[in-house]
């Protein structure tokens, strides 16, 4: 029988939330017995093992406490209650290029990660090349890491990272960093990584790769893992919660009580939106001659969701009020990426579809309908509503990174969107 080369035993993590910064001092300084925090627990009670020699992927949805699991496993957060137990050298790809200083250069911040990972000179010296040839960055290794571009950067974290000779790798989201060539170094040394027996633990959004490498898989939701198994069964189950984010799909693995359903259905007043995982940061702005006072995200069942399923139709759908007689609004969506790139988007101007005079105190619904082929991972929604006011160009009311929309594919090609590309090999 495998020995554990992890074990997470009954962890919970707890943040203290806080409505005010002087809350947070009073209570430190021990000047009020009030409690004047709310609880909220990123981790509830969880517990998994790895044994050696397997490749365990981590699934979920946004928030559902994947890297906060990883960080405790590797000892950059502690638990609020459980323990964990890792028997084995780790190097974890969490946050590319964390421990490097801006100021050395790309050789002197290698020998000083080396150094904090526990190894010696020696050891180091004798792994300077793979790094080297793994990063492929030229010269600029000679130089202050600051003056790199951010491809450079996380090549040269990636390697040092990888290039260790670890007994566990435990990856976050990390082996699609750089140009597409790099990436497939970076799966090479994945798949290397399998073949000699080494103990993974591996969380991702690219259900592709979690078949396609994992052994086993957990899946978590809300900080509980709701199920765990074999790669293909999870997968599965994943994508039923993700295109299912009612409460019935929750009580179904987490043993809900119908009384909770009925109040998560009642809660938000009938909105579309209160169904959606809102932005508190979004931004909101606009001259207000009209308002987008409801949206949401439609898929393939008819279900608001911001899951959806690469392959499959879907609705963006926006209710706009009118506070002033307007001529041919125009409506419009954008989907950005997390780094603020604008991917795709449309409006009715572009679509050649007027919508004519409205009057005020009019409500108009707009629902776009499109085939989902973006990549697999989490993008941001924005709407607006605009016109021409005196030949005047007008924004009526925008709103920037409302919501996210989650895409889930079991395959993502390069790029952005997928070409649906049909292959015959004779």
């Amino acid at each position: 029988m495998s020995k554990e080369a992890i074990l997470v035993k009954n962890v919970s993590k707890m943040y203290k939330l806080y409505d005010r910064p002087m809350d947070r001092l009073k209570e430190s300084l021990g000047l009020t017995r009030q409690k004047k925090y709310k609880e909220h627990y990123a981790l509830k009670n969880l517990s998994f093992d790895v044994k050696q020699g397997e490749c365990v992927g981590i699934i979920g949805t946004n928030g559902s406490g994947k890297s906060t699991i990883l960080k405790i496993v590797t000892g950059v957060l502690n638990p609020t209650d459980g323990a964990v137990k890792v028997s084995g050298r780790i190097s974890a790809l969490l946050e590319l290029g964390a421990g490097f200083n801006q100021e050395y250069t790309g050789i002197e911040n290698i020998y000083l990660n080396g150094t904090m990972m526990g190894f010696s000179k020696e050891e180091i010296d004798a792994r300077v090349e793979d790094i080297l040839a793994f990063a492929d960055i030229g010269d600029f290794v000679y130089q202050p890491v600051k003056t790199y571009s951010s491809g450079m950067f996380v090549r040269l974290a990636f390697a040092v990272a990888i290039n260790i000779d670890p007994e566990i790798l435990i990856v976050d989201e990390a082996l699609s960093v750089g140009d597409v060539f790099f990436q497939v170094k970076c799966y090479h040394k994945f798949e290397e990584f399998k073949k000699m027996g080494k103990t993974i633990l591996f969380v991702s959004h690219d259900l592709g790769s979690i078949s396609k490498y994992c052994d086993r898989v957990i899946l978590l939701n809300k900080g509980e893992k709701l199920a765990e198994g074999r790669p293909k069964r999870i997968v599965d189950l994943y994508k039923q919660v993700l295109v299912n984010k009612d409460a019935e799909v929750i009580e179904q693995g987490m043993g809900g009580s119908k009384e909770d359903i009925l109040q998560k259905k009642q809660a938000g007043g009938g909105l579309w939106k209160s169904r959606l995982e809102l932005n508190p940061n979004l931004l909101d702005y606009g001259e207000k001659q009209a308002e987008i006072i409801d949206f949401a995200i439609i898929d393939d069942n008819g279900k608001i969701n911001s899951g959806i399923v690469k392959g499959k139709d879907f609705i963006i759908r926006m209710k706009v009020k009118f506070n002033q007689n307007l001529q041919d609004p125009i409506f419009a969506f954008t989907i950005k990426d997390n780094q603020g790139t604008e991917i795709t988007g449309t409006n009715t101007m572009y679509e050649n579809i007027s919508s004519g005079p409205v009057k005020a105190g009019e409500e108009k619904i707009i629902s776009f309908t499109q085939n989902m082929n973006l990549q697999g991972k989490a993008y941001l929604l924005s709407l607006g509503c605009v016109g021409f006011t005196d030949n005047k160009f007008t924004v009526y009311h925008r709103l920037y990174d409302i919501c996210n929309i989650d895409v889930i594919s079991d395959k993502n090609t390069v790029g952005f969107f997928d070409m649906d590309s049909s292959v015959e090999i004779q």
